[in-house]
C-alpha cells in the first residue's frame, strides 16, 4: 500500500467503530501530543473514561484544545467514534474557523472483530447491540464523508489495511517557506505583454522566444525569478502573450505565480459556466479564440491550478493577490483564498458603483512583508509591512516590480492608455472595476493595542524581548500624558549597569571589576568615556520636518530619557538652532548625506532638570545634616570636657558632621545657576543615526570624534567627553585607565563609562553589555547618603546584585537599536513605536534604583 498523504497543517479526525483500533493506530503514526482522545477527556472531566455521561462535557473540553493546537498550526488528531454525521460535522467546523483542512481516516474493520476486541476489555460494559450500531452508521457514511467538506479521506479497509498503513506528511501547497529567492514581485500585467518585456529587460531578464518571435520564457543571469501577483489576463491588448510567457517562465522554474479575480473568472468562462463578459473579460476570450484549442486547455489548466497565496523565504514574504490578513497565512479554506483573490469589502458601494473595500493593510501587524496587487494606486509605497504593486498599467500608469529582498521598486510607463477606468487612478474608490477602497486611516495614528497587555517584541539585535502587562499600563499613563509625539520619539536610551561591587578598602565600584567583566565576555577593546553628571537627553535635529510628520519650520525634539520634552517651544527651538549650526560648521549635514542627525547626549548641569529635586530631596538633607551636627558635636565636646564619658559618640557625630558637609560638596558641584540657555552645555557622546544609516555599530571613537568638531564649532555649548582606550590583554593599559578614573574623580568627577571600543560587540553567550558606569567614592554619596562608607554601611551595600539591572541593560539597549534600525529602513510608526514604548515599560520593574 503507497504512503497515505496528509496535509501537515490539517485536522485529523479518525472514524471507525469501538473496537476498530483507532487509538492504538494513533499511538502508532501519531505523536503523543497530537492525537486527543474522547476517552482520555471523559477520564478528565469525571475520572472515568467509560463514564458516558460526562461525553457532553469531554468534548466541550476536546474542542477547546483542538481550537488552540489549531490556531497554532498544529496537526491535530481527534480520536473518537465519530461515526455519526453530526459529530463529524461539528469537527468539519473547527477546521473551517482555524481554516485548516479536514482529512477523514476511516478505520473500516469488520463488525465481528469489533465485537470480539471489545468482549475482551473488561472495562467495556456494553454489548454487541451498540458495535453492531456504530458499524452501521459507519458503512451509511463512507460515501458522503466528501460531500460533509473532509478534504481528503482514506479509508482503510480491513485489518490487514489498518494494520499496513503508513502516512507521508505534505506541506500545504502554498507553503513554499523553502524558496528564499530573491525575487522579483510583479504587479498587475493585465494583458500588457509589451510593458511586462519592458520591465523584465529593466530587471535584468533575458527574453527567450519562439520561432514566430513571440516570448515564452525569460531568465535572470543572476538566478532571480519573478513572482507574478494575479491579474495577468483582461482589459490589455495581448492577454495571450502576456500567458505565454508567464506560463513559460513558471513551467522553467524561472517564476512563481499566484491567480488574480481576473483569472478565477476566466477559469469558470473557459469551462463553459456562466459569467459576465466584464471588465476586459470580453476582449480576452476573443483574443484566446485566434489561438488553438490546445493552448486554452493550458491556459485553463495554469490558471486553475494556481494556489491563492504563497509563503516564502522562510516566511518572511507572503505573496497574494489582494493580500492577506495574518492569520491566514499559510493556511487553505475557501475564505482564504476569497480574501487573497478579492480583499475584504464593506458591502456598500462608492458613488462609482463599485464596492469599497477595507484598507486591512492599515491594520496589519505581522512580522512578514505581504506583497499584492488588485486595486491600482499612483505609487508603490510601504503601509505597515506590506506593498500594492498595482500601479495601473492598462489604465495608462506603470507596470511596477519589488526587488526583494533589496525592497528597491522598479517600475517602466504604460505605453498608452489601453482600458479607461471606472474610476478615478489612485483615488480611493479603485479603477479597477472590482472593488473600491475604504478611506484609509491615518498611518501616524496607533492602536492600543499595539502596546498594551504582555508584548513580545523581535529584536535584531537580542532575539525576543518580552513586556510585562502591568510594565505596559504604567508606561502608557506617561507616554499619553507627558512624552513627545510619537512620530518624532525615535530612541530611548537604556539604563546602565554599575560593575559588580569592590573588595578594595573605602571603594564600591572601581574598574577593575568593570575591565574583568568585559574580559569574561570575549571583549578585547574597551573605551573608557568621561561620565557627564548631567541629565540624559536624545537630541533629534532635522531639517526635513516633513520626514516626522512635523509642520514646516519645525527643527526637532530635545527629550528626557522618558520621551519627555526638556525646553519649553521658544527655548527648544533656541537649543536647536544653536545646534544646527554648529552641525552646519562642522560639515557634518554634507559629510553624512542627511536631513536629519539624531544624538545621544548628556544635558549640563544636572540642575537644569533636577533643580527641584536637589533643592526638596538633597539640599534640605544637607541642611538639616549641617546645622545640627556641629551643634551636636559641640554639645557633647562640652560634656567631655566636664568628664562624661561620650567620647565614642563625638567621634561618631563628627564622622557624620564631615559627611554631610562631603554630601552637601557633592551635589554642589553639579549644581549651576542658568538663564535660558546661558550656561547649558551639551555633551553628545553617540550619533545614533541619520538618514539611511544606523550608526549603532560604528567604533565609539568615531562618535566621539565627530562630538569633538561640534565643540571645535562652538565650545561654550558643546561639552567634549575625554576618554581613554584600553588594550585588556595589556596590564599596562588597564592600569591607566585606572589612574585616569581615579584622577577624574579626586578632582570632582562622577566617574566614567566603559564601553566595548565597537558598538552592538557580541559577547560568549550574548550581546555585551553596551555599557557599565564605575562612579567615584564622593559621587555616590548621592545616591547612598553622607555616610555610607562606614564600615558597617559600606559591608552592607556590597551585598548588592547587578543581575537583574543588566539584563534590563541588555533588553531595553535591544529594544532601543531595534527602534533606531526600524526608524531607518522607515517602517511604519507603530513598528518603532513599539519598540520605543518597550524600553519606556521596562523602567518600571522592579530595581534598586540607586544601581
Amino acid at each position: 500500500m503507497p504512503p497515505l498523504a496528509l496535509p501537515d497543517m490539517s485536522l485529523v479526525v479518525l472514524v471507525g467503530a469501538s473496537g476498530s483500533g483507532k487509538s492504538t493506530f494513533a499511538a502508532q503514526h501519531f505523536g503523543p501530543f497530537e492525537t486527543l482522545s474522547s476517552d482520555w477527556f471523559r477520564g478528565l472531566v469525571s475520572n472515568d473514561e467509560n463514564d458516558q455521561a460526562a461525553t457532553k462535557a469531554a468534548f466541550e473540553a476536546l474542542r477547546f484544545v483542538a481550537a488552540k493546537r489549531l490556531e497554532a498550526g498544529l496537526l491535530t488528531v481527534i480520536d473518537a467514534t465519530n461515526v455519526q454525521p453530526e459529530s463529524r460535522r461539528s469537527l468539519v467546523e473547527l477546521a473551517r474557523e482555524h481554516d485548516v483542512l479536514p482529512v477523514a481516516v476511516v478505520l473500516d474493520v469488520p463488525q465481528s472483530v469489533c465485537v470480539e476486541r471489545n468482549a475482551s476489555r473488561a472495562d467495556r460494559t456494553f454489548g454487541a447491540s451498540v458495535v453492531k450500531r456504530q458499524h452501521d452508521q459507519l458503512r451509511r457514511s463512507l460515501k458522503f464523508l466528501g460531500k460533509e467538506g473532509f478534504r481528503r479521506v482514506h479509508v482503510l479497509s480491513g485489518v490487514d489495511a489498518v494494520a499496513e498503513a503508513q502516512f507521508v506528511r505534505e506541506p500545504l501547497l502554498n507553503d513554499r517557506r523553502g524558496e528564499t529567492g530573491p525575487f522579483d514581485a510583479i504587479g498587475d500585467v493585465h494583458g500588457c505583454r509589451s510593458e511586462l518585456e519592458s520591465l523584465l529587460g529593466a530587471l535584468g531578464y533575458e527574453i527567450e522566444r519562439d520561432d514566430e518571435g513571440r516570448p515564452v520564457d525569460a531568465a535572470h543571469p543572476d538566478g532571480r525569478r519573478v513572482v507574478f501577483l494575479g491579474d495577468l489576463v483582461d482589459r490589455g491588448p495581448d492577454t495571450p502573450g502576456v500567458l505565454r510567457l508567464a506560463m513559460g517562465m513558471v513551467e522553467a522554474g524561472h517564476a512563481l505565480a499566484v491567480p488574480g479575480n481576473h483569472e478565477a473568472k476566466l477559469v469558470r468562462a473557459l469551462e463553459g459556466k456562466k459569467v459576465q463578459a466584464s471588465h476586459g473579460l470580453a476582449e480576452t476570450l476573443a483574443q484566446l479564440s485566434e489561438e488553438s484549442a490546445e493552448f486554452r486547455h493550458r491556459v485553463l489548466t495554469f490558471c486553475r491550478d494556481l494556489v491563492s497565496h504563497l509563503v516564502l523565504d522562510d516566511g518572511r514574504l507572503v505573496v497574494a493577490h489582494a493580500g492577506l490578513i495574518e492569520k491566514y497565512h499559510g493556511r487553505a479554506s475557501g475564505r482564504v483564498r476569497a480574501f487573497s483573490l478579492f480583499g475584504d469589502t464593506t458591502g456598500e458601494t462608492d458613488e462609482y458603483g463599485l464596492p469599497v473595500r477595507l484598507p486591512w493593510a492599515d491594520d496589519y501587524r505581522g512580522s512578514a512583508t505581504v506583497l499584492y496587487g488588485h486595486v491600482p494606486t499612483l505609487e508603490a509605497e510601504w503601509v505597515n509591512g506590506t506593498m500594492c504593486l498595482d500601479t495601473g498599467c492598462v489604465f495608462g500608469g506603470r507596470l511596477s516590480a519589488l526587488r526583494y529582498p533589496e525592497k528597491e521598486v522598479v517600475s517602466v510607463p504604460a505605453e498608452k492608455v489601453w482600458y479607461e477606468p471606472a474610476a478615478p487612478l489612485g483615488r480611493a474608490g479603485s479603477a479597477t472595476g472590482t472593488t473600491g477602497t475604504a478611506p484609509p486611516r491615518d498611518p501616524g495614528l496607533l492602536r492600543i493595542d499595539d502596546v498594551l497587555g504582555k508584548q513580545v517584541v523581535e529584536t535584531r539585535a537580542f532575539g525576543k524581548v518580552g513586556i510585562r502587562e502591568d510594565s505596559a499600563a504604567g508606561a502608557l499613563e506617561v507616554m499619553s500624558r507627558f512624552a513627545t509625539d510619537p512620530r518624532r520619539l525615535v530612541y530611548l536610551p537604556p539604563t546602565m549597569s554599575p560593575p559588580h561591587v569592590s573588595s578594595r578598602p573605602g571603594v564600591l565600584e572601581h574598574p577593575a571589576e568593570a575591565f574583568a567583566s568585559y574580559r569574561r565576555e570575549g571583549v578585547e577593546r574597551v573605551l573608557c568615556e568621561e561620565k557627564h553628571m548631567g541629565s540624559r537627553a536624545v537630541v533629534l535635529l532635522t531639517r526635513d520636518p516633513a520626514r516626522f510628520g512635523a509642520p514646516s519650520g519645525w527643527r526637532g525634539a530635545v527629550h528626557t530619557r522618558t520621551g519627555r520634552p526638556f525646553f519649553d517651544d521658544a527655548t527648544g527651538e533656541a537649543f536647536l538652532e544653536r545646534l544646527d549650526r554648529a552641525a552646519a560648521a562642522a560639515g557634518l549635514w554634507e559629510e553624512l548625506e542627511t536631513s536629519w542627525l539624531l544624538f545621544d547626549a548628556e544635558l549640563l548641569p544636572w540642575s537644569l532638570k533636577a533643580g527641584a529635586m536637589i533643592r526638596e530631596q538633597y539640599a534640605s538633607v544637607a541642611a538639616a545634616a549641617t546645622a545640627a551636627l556641629p551643634a551636636a558635636a559641640a554639645i557633647l565636646q562640652t560634656a567631655l570636657d566636664r568628664g562624661v564619658d561620650v567620647g565614642d559618640l563625638l567621634a561618631r557625630t563628627e564622622s557624620r558632621a564631615a559627611n554631610a558637609e562631603a554630601y552637601r560638596d557633592a551635589y554642589r558641584r553639579y549644581s549651576a545657576p542658568v538663564s535660558g540657555l546661558d550656561g547649558v552645555q551639551l555633551a553628545p557622546f553617540q550619533l545614533l543615526a541619520s538618514e539611511g544609516a544606523s550608526h549603532l555599530g560604528q567604533e565609539h571613537a568615531w562618535h566621539l570624534a565627530l562630538a569633538d568638531r561640534l565643540a571645535e564649532a562652538d565650545e561654550a555649548f558643546i561639552r567634549r567627553t575625554r576618554r581613554i582606550e584600553v588594550d585588556l590583554a595589556v596590564p599596562e593599559s588597564e592600569a591607566a585607565a585606572t589612574d585616569w578614573w581615579e584622577a577624574l574623580t579626586a578632582d570632582g568627577g562622577e566617574g566614567m563609562v566603559v564601553k566595548p571600543a565597537v558598538g552592538l560587540t557580541r559577547g560568549t553567550r550574548s550581546l555585551a553589555q553596551p555599557g557599565i558606569k564605575v562612579r567615584g567614592a564622593e559621587y555616590l554619596r548621592i545616591i547612598y547618603g553622607p555616610d555610607y562608607l562606614e564600615p558597617a554601611n559600606l559591608a552592607r551595600l556590597r551585598d548588592r546584585d547587578v543581575g537583574h539591572k543588566r539584563s534590563m541593560a541588555l533588553r531595553e539597549y535591544a529594544l532601543g537599536v531595534e527602534a533606531v534600525e526600524r526608524f531607518v529602513a522607515e517602517e511604519p510608526v507603530w513598528r518603532v513605536h513599539q519598540a520605543v514604548f518597550g524600553v519606556l515599560a521596562m523602567e518600571s520593574e522592579p530595581v534598586d534604583p540607586r544601581l
